[in-house]
């Protein structure tokens, strides 16, 4: 009886999350077919793949999220929409431009936060320091940081990690994702943009994270690993490695 009751209980609570996932994902193709989005945006979905991409993380619409260093607001697009009736979308260490142009776009719900945090160019590595104390909220479902992790020095790139660890809940998931750098390549002129994956998850669990999942969905074969990722070659196409860490509970 009680083996039924399991069975029963976990074929349930299956049906309850492909049931979730299915809203989110009716969700996200109305907001990629938005108005809003310009059609260079639309044109990055077919390599991006965010459907499958936020599938992959667990996106629900009632999470509560945090998007860090949203840049042009290529994903803060997307996120807000899914997320505006029944969860919440914070914007941490937005451009205050971007941030702008989204609201007039009607993207009336969007929190900014970790405003006061400081970004300052090294000269000598051609990457950025970060001075972040916390990314001004707590308790989160799930941090998002796309394609900014290499921008950062060591320094810079402990602090977002320390700072979305003390955001997220116990359970919570940090998902990053990054232009893929051979693995122990020195630095050099065309692989600043890219970053070894296994640096990367070494520091991500020195902040207390566990590596729960990676995924192939931005593995491109034809990235030789070999150009800057703005090279005509491969920018758009560039390999790009997504992992997904849990904060224990």
């Amino acid at each position: 009886m009680r083996v039924v009751l399991f069975v029963l209980g976990l074929g349930l609570s299956c049906w309850a999350l492909a049931d979730d996932h299915g809203a989110v994902k009716a969700k996200l193709e109305a907001a990629m077919a938005a108005e809003v989005r310009t059609e260079a945006e639309k044109a990055r979905d077919r390599n991006r793949r965010p459907v499958e991409t936020l599938a992959f993380y667990g996106l629900r619409d009632d999470m509560r999220v945090v998007e860090l260093l949203p840049g042009g607001g290529w994903y803060t697009k997307l996120l807000a929409p899914v997320l505006r009736d029944d969860g919440q979308l914070y914007i941490a260490i937005g451009s205050g431009r971007a941030m702008g142009a989204l609201k007039e776009l009607g993207f009336d719900k969007l929190r900014e936060t970790a405003t006061d945090a400081a970004i300052e160019r090294d000269p000598e590595q051609g990457l950025f320091n970060l001075a972040l104390d916390n990314l001004g909220v707590d308790d989160v479902d799930i941090v998002f940081t796309f394609r900014n992790y290499h921008n950062f020095t060591a320094a810079g790139r402990a602090a977002m990690n320390t700072a979305a660890f003390a955001a997220l809940k116990p359970g919570g998931v940090y998902a990053v994702v990054d232009h893929t750098r051979r693995h122990m390549e020195a630095n050099g002129g065309e692989n600043r943009r890219r970053i070894d994956p296994v640096l990367a998850i070494k520091e991500i669990q020195a902040a207390g994270f566990v590596l729960e999942d990676f995924t192939d969905l931005h593995f491109r074969a034809d990235d030789e690993l070999r150009y800057e990722v703005g090279r005509r070659s491969v920018t758009g196409n560039t390999d790009r490695w997504t992992l997904k860490f849990r904060k224990p509970d």
